[in-house]
């Protein structure tokens, strides 16, 4: 079991994973997506211990089941700034030197973001389909998604059931006991936010190595995560055709494949 060793400010929680690399290795921070939670990360944490000490975070508003309404949230609170921030927060509590970060979809975002506003704190990173620029794009369509889930999810069966085998078990990892470890209307709040700007300056300014896994059926704007990598000639892309936007659990040896090369090479 992971131990739990700070930091609650803001709703996030930080775990330190047990074992892992001793000596001067550096820290791993990994970062999950949109209605995810640190532990989605249980099946990478094991072979990602060789290169460094791993940590996870539930981010702000996935962190249990207690309730937050979104009306009582001002628009900073939720936005892409107060999540980098609080991964800064992190990474200065952990104090062990510049950070690689590794982050599925929105905490790709917020790795990327984080390396740009912080480089000081930040080695390297791997983004996991997750591209700068979703303006004109809404979530609409997620009210009514959302209408149909279930009030809990009762066994690992049942959410491969709602949700398929790959989206089902992250789900089922990431909730409490079968019920939902945030709010529906905060999670799509956050998500808009990315329909309405654009993060290419950010991107432009993470000037660190960087790994760029894309999915073949995932949901990046098409070119986008082509275009990152030509635009810093130490970013790497990767497609991995056919994977669906949990590249690392839908594609799990090809991830690891690509990550731990992308390790090999960048760390000291």
């Amino acid at each position: 079991m992971p131990a739990e060793t700070g930091l609650r400010d803001h709703g996030t929680v930080v775990r330190r994973e047990e074992g892992g690399a001793a000596g001067d290795v550096p820290p791993i921070l990994l970062l999950h997506g949109l209605m995810g939670r640190g532990r989605t990360w249980r099946r990478q944490i094991p072979w990602l211990r060789r290169y460094g000490r791993v940590f996870t975070v539930d981010a702000a508003f996935h962190t249990g089941t207690g309730g937050v309404d979104l009306d009582d949230l001002a628009a900073d609170e939720i936005a892409t700034e107060r999540f980098v921030a609080d991964i800064a927060e992190t990474l200065v509590w952990i104090d062990s030197g510049p950070a690689v970060l590794i982050g599925h979809s929105m905490g790709g975002l917020h790795a990327f973001c984080t390396a740009s506003a912080y480089p000081e704190l930040v080695s390297a990173i791997v983004v996991e389909d997750m591209a700068p620029d979703f303006r004109g794009r809404t979530t609409a369509e997620w009210s009514e998604v959302f209408a149909h889930w279930p009030a809990r999810l009762e066994s690992a069966e049942h959410a491969a059931t709602v949700f398929g085998p790959v989206a089902g078990r992250y789900f089922h990892d990431a909730f409490d006991d079968g019920a939902m470890h945030g709010d529906l209307a905060v999670w799509q709040a956050i998500a808009d936010e990315w329909g309405a700007r654009s993060f290419w300056d950010e991107w432009a300014a993470a000037a660190v190595p960087s790994l760029l896994i894309e999915a073949g059926n995932g949901v990046t704007p098409p070119g986008q995560m082509a275009r990152m990598a030509e635009m810093h000639e130490n970013a790497t892309h990767l497609v991995v055709e056919g994977a669906g936007h949990l590249v690392h659990d839908d594609r799990p040896e090809t991830y690891r494949g690509a990550v731990e090369a992308f390790l090999s090479a960048t760390l000291p």
